[in-house]
């Protein structure tokens, strides 16, 4: 089953922040995953407002795991460390 990833940030700066967004693709997309929302309109229902929501899918939970453990992303993350404050989550799809 597929597997989700949904991020939500809160950028605090943004320069450091485009680094880690223009690594993170790069690494999520060499593990199949392709995003489905990246920023755009929301609507904040309940819990801390963060108004950068982000949801990539990938072939499996496995394979969204071995992404974000991965070199290339922990690289990426790095730049996001200081530079946000974010939530991630990975959920399996329902069939």
């Amino acid at each position: 089953m597929s597997a989700l990833w949904v991020s939500h940030v809160l950028v605090t700066d943004p320069e450091r922040y485009a680094e880690y967004a223009k690594r993170a693709t790069v690494a999520i997309a060499d593990h199949g995953g392709v995003f489905l929302a990246r920023g755009g309109e929301y609507r904040q229902m309940e819990g801390p407002d963060r108004p950068r929501n982000v949801v990539a899918r990938f072939p499996s939970l496995d394979a969204a795991e071995a992404c974000y453990n991965s070199d290339a992303y922990q690289e990426a993350l790095s730049f996001a460390r200081d530079a946000s404050v974010r939530e991630l989550s990975i959920v399996e799809e329902i069939s």
